[in-house]
């Protein structure tokens, strides 16, 4: 007989897990466990292995060391705070709660808490820990400048302390007092719900509402809180310096007059009130009421109303408001002189220019401005290099090109450089593949140049002989369009896998730079496939014993992970130096916290025609920042990938402080001067250049009413010879500046007004040779007075050139059809023959075909007033001196329109015979004109250029005779 036990029938029945469930659910959590860990570990040691591969561990591990500081000091104390004084306030609980409603309903929370109260308030204290050690270790870069900063030697002209207090203390200190501010709310927050939940506080019932303990915790607490926020406005006084705001209507840093008059005394009578009030509630701990505590809190409410924000917005608008220029005069020149210092703006080398509306051609063709003008362009003529010099169909040149100087026959000349690089997306399909895209197509090859004033006779860059840069290795493993990793490497003796033939001999190479990390290993191997998710990492038999990884292999990101704390030019270029490919990066030191001096977003001042449009010049992101000094300059290797920082700046605090953070990771400026011919390569940076010419469209005015009511102002023209409507780029050329004694590698810009107008009101060039250290850097600006001759600026000059009647026909003949496309090339600004010269090439391409290159048909010339054309810059020049043409009735350039001009091409212009004035019918000639431009149509598209520059030839010969044949323009006006 059996018996069975009846069944509680409140408990629902319980559900045995087989034995193999109960062992599978826990093994698989253990797995996943492991394998995000794992991840997490392949991550973090991959990283070492790269700073190791670039001898910057130390770099990686002073970073983990500091990122673990904060995070350990802070989360630490954050999470301490929050859980000790929550366990003190259960500690302090009271023994004996009077009976109410409240407490009945509070009863019933306590049992339910109370058998998890200990791990609560555990992982209570973890997470808050965790979130504050985050949020801590992403300041690393602040606390390291505080850590090591040094001074400036310039004061601050408010309150007269070292710069380097604003710079590199404030910051820290903001945050610090930002964290006490959170751990202390927290605790209040987390003592009050727990005083609360078991009756050291209650909200109703008779008597007192807290008990003693209670009472004395928090005021302790609050006393806390209300002496941070006395010290938070003692230091809102010096962050003043550096808060924005309006005057007038520019934009403004610093403290503004009724800052320093209502704001900052009522900054100091808050700070004082704070104090007294925190000192209530510290007093509070030994008496028995809350009136005086709550009675100074409520002081300080209303003091803060009244005397922080009332009285300076009444002051501004009573006050100041009604002579706001003159108010503030003072406040705008130290803002002025601030930022002029912070920017490099403060040696800025200015010289009145009364140029004439029409320069004087015969005068300016004689300079060396014009000898050197670039008619290749860097930003049109990569598809020619490409078709010119590719060599395999998975090479290719970036786009754009970059501008340097090489010694050639003895003569320093400026060259558009440029380095072969690898694409695998070029590749066909029966090419793609894993064993291909990794280890055999790894590397581009070669460099190559061209000389920028020196097309040859079918309109296409004159390449360079390798000669010329003398024995270099070629192979190009670290590049701007390498592949995000690539597999290279293999044992003595084994057969050469990776393409390094771009001549077409189908040879192979073996990488032996030592860049890289080994993969050899199969420890190595699995850390990497579990890195890239690829499997065949572990299993191709072209990962072997001497195999290397190359990855993260763009310069520039190259130079952000070895200085992290460094902002990056956009645009690295390559060079020849010593026997090797090195490309030159520029690196930026930036703060945001220099009192009185204006903050710039970085990516609105960089941005312009060639960020917009490239795919390898970067553009900055958008921070803010108000000083910025090119403190380093640094190369990395195209073949081994070896990073090297030189200090450039030696005077820059920043820099200073970032070496003491790092030491040993940048090279002294002198190992730089001894490197000559690196020296030779060294150039101002484009996106500095950028960041100062925009706030020079503002800071070139002196005057700060004038300054106040921005009627002086500046912009940068917009590109007028692209389809995106961005700023001019800035331009690389080889100048002579009026005022100086010889020409210059310089970078360029010109300036228009504000508003509709498109005049040209300055011009803004650097010297950028660096061999040269007397010049190197200095800022020169040519002004044009507003009594002289309104002088058409680029956007005009652009016009004149479309309007004007001979070469609108001109470019008409070269697209013809559809059959081409005309490019227009930089329009260059040249200070010469006492005013300007505008030079612009021309190109063309054909629509359709493969040979879809272009190459240079005209160059367009004009003196301010007239326009020509010639297919060099020699006959246009030529043409030009003769009168190139004569301005319309309708001209109206000087309100801002653009002139009508029209000219006739010269026979010296013409590479064919002169013809007879008075030969042929005007009908024959436009025949003859029309057979030529459709034979060098038909050349085009059968990639025969040999018969295409003999139909241009034709081309021009019959628009010559029709030039003779039409009758000549009466001058007006």
């Amino acid at each position: 007989m059996s018996f069975s036990m009846p069944r509680d029938p409140g408990r629902a029945p319980r559900i045995a897990l087989p034995r193999r469930g109960r062992v599978l659910v826990p093994t698989l959590v253990i797995l996943v466990v492991l394998g995000v860990g794992f991840a997490l570990f392949s991550t973090f040691y991959t990283e070492l292995l790269w700073y190791r591969s670039v001898d910057a561990s130390g770099v990686f591990t002073r970073r983990i060391g500091v990122h673990v500081g904060l995070f350990v000091v802070f989360g630490g104390l954050l999470g301490g705070a929050v859980a000790g004084n929550t366990y003190l306030a259960h500690r302090l609980r009271p023994t004996y709660i009077p009976g109410s409603a409240e407490q009945q309903s509070l009863d019933r929370y306590r049992m339910g808490i109370e058998p998890l109260r200990k791990v609560a308030v555990i992982a209570l204290g973890v997470v808050l820990g965790l979130l504050a050690g985050l949020s801590a270790s992403s300041h690393w870069k602040t606390y390291l400048l505080w850590r090591n900063g040094t001074p400036f030697g310039k004061k601050d002209p408010q309150f007269g302390k070292d710069i380097s207090f604003f710079v590199f203390d404030l910051p820290w200190i903001r945050f610090v007092l930002s964290f006490a501010f959170t751990l202390v709310v927290l605790c209040l927050l987390a003592s009050a719900l727990t005083h609360y939940l078991y009756g050291g506080v209650r909200l109703q019932g008779f008597g007192d509402r807290t008990t003693d303990a209670a009472r004395v915790h928090l005021s302790v607490l609050l006393g806390l809180f209300v002496l941070l926020k006395a010290v938070a406005y003692y230091i809102d006084r010096y962050s003043l310096a550096v808060r924005e705001s309006k005057v007038g209507r520019a934009d403004f840093t610093g403290l503004t007059y009724t800052d320093i008059n209502a704001l900052l005394p009522a900054k100091t009578i808050l700070a004082w009130v704070a104090l007294i009030c925190a000192v209530l509630f510290f007093a509070n701990v030994v008496r028995r009421t809350w009136l005086l505590p709550a009675l100074g809190l409520g002081s300080l409410v209303i003091a803060a109303v009244l005397i922080g924000g009332l009285y300076p917005a009444v002051y501004q608008q009573f006050r100041v408001k009604p002579s706001e220029a003159d108010r503030e005069a003072a406040q705008i020149t130290k803002n002025i002189q601030q930022t002029r210092a912070a920017y490099g703006l403060d040696a800025v080398k200015v010289q009145g220019y009364a140029a004439q509306r029409a320069a004087d051609v015969q005068t300016a063709a004689a300079s060396p401005t014009l000898a050197s003008s670039r008619l290749i362009d860097p930003y049109v003529v990569s598809p020619t290099f490409t078709a010119r010099q590719q060599g395999q169909t998975w090479y290719e040149f970036p786009d754009p090109l970059d501008i340097d100087r090489y010694t050639i026959d003895g003569k320093e000349t400026e060259v558009a450089v440029a380095v072969r690089e690898v694409d695998t997306s070029k590749l066909n399909a029966s090419q793609r593949n894993w064993t291909n895209e990794r280890t055999v197509y790894t590397h581009g090859y070669g460099f190559v140049a061209a000389a920028t004033d020196n097309p040859n006779t079918e309109g296409e860059p004159s390449f360079l002989s390798s000669d010329s840069f003398g024995k270099f290795e070629p192979r190009v493993y670290f590049g701007e369009e390498s592949p995000d990793y690539s597999i290279v490497g293999a044992p003595k003796g084994a057969q050469p896998v990776e393409a390094d033939d771009p001549s077409g001999s189908s040879r192979s190479n073996t990488y032996q730079g030592g860049g890289g990390v080994e993969v050899g290993s199969l420890f190595h191997r699995v850390l990497y496939a579990t890195k890239y998710r690829d499997s065949n990492l572990l299993l191709s038999n072209r990962v072997n014993s001497s195999s290397r990884i190359l990855y993260d292999r763009e310069p520039r990101d190259r130079v952000e992970k070895v200085a992290p704390w460094l902002t990056v030019d956009g645009d690295p270029y390559p060079a020849v130096v010593g026997g090797r490919i090195v490309w030159i990066v520029d690196g930026y030191t930036t703060s945001s916290s220099y009192p009185y001096s204006t903050r710039q977003k970085l990516g609105e001042a960089t941005a312009d025609a060639v960020t917009q449009t490239s795919s390898v010049v970067a553009q900055q992101d958008d921070r803010r920042v108000n000083y910025i000094r090119n403190s380093v300059k640094a190369t990395v290797d195209a073949y081994t990938g070896q990073v090297t920082l030189y200090q450039w700046d030696t005077s820059d605090p920043v820099l200073k402080a970032w070496r003491k953070a790092f030491p040993g990771t940048v090279h002294p400026r002198a190992d730089l001067d001894k490197n000559t011919e690196l020296l030779a390569h060294v150039r101002y940076p484009e996106d500095l250049f950028k960041v100062q010419r925009e706030l020079y469209t503002r800071y070139h005015v002196s005057d700060p009413r004038v300054f106040y009511s921005n009627n002086d102002f500046w912009k940068i023209p917009q590109d007028p010879t692209g389809d995106v409507k961005q700023d001019l780029p800035p331009y690389y050329l080889t100048l002579q500046m009026p005022g100086t004694s010889e020409s210059t590698f310089s970078l360029t810009t010109p300036f228009s007004p504000i508003g509709n107008r498109e005049n040209l009101t300055g011009f803004m060039s650097v010297d950028s040779d660096a061999t040269d250290p007397d010049s190197y850097g200095t800022l020169r600006v040519l002004t044009i007075p507003a009594a002289s001759a309104q002088i058409n600026g680029p956007q005009l000059a652009q016009s004149a050139f479309k309007s004007n009647t001979a070469i609108a026909q001109q470019i008409s003949l070269l697209q013809r059809g559809g059959a081409s496309e005309v490019v227009y090339g930089n329009l260059l600004t040249l200070p010469a023959g006492r005013g300007f010269l505008y030079v612009e090439p021309i190109y063309v391409r054909p629509t359709a075909g493969t040979a879809r290159f272009p190459t240079l048909q005209l160059v367009l010339v004009s003196d301010g007033i007239n326009a020509a054309y010639g297919n060099s810059l020699a006959a246009a020049l030529t043409e030009l001196e003769r009168g190139g043409g004569t301005p319309s009735s309708g001209d109206t350039s000087g309100s801002g329109t653009a002139p009508q001009t029209s000219a006739t091409p010269s026979p010296s212009a013409s590479t064919g015979a002169t013809p007879t004035p008075g030969t042929g019918t005007l009908a024959a000639t436009i025949a003859d004109a029309e057979a030529a431009f459709q034979a060098g149509q038909r050349a085009l598209r059968d990639g025969d250029f040999t018969a295409y520059g003999e139909a241009q030839k034709r081309l021009q010969a019959a628009i010559e005779r029709l030039a003779q044949l039409s009758p000549k323009p009466t001058p007006t006006g």
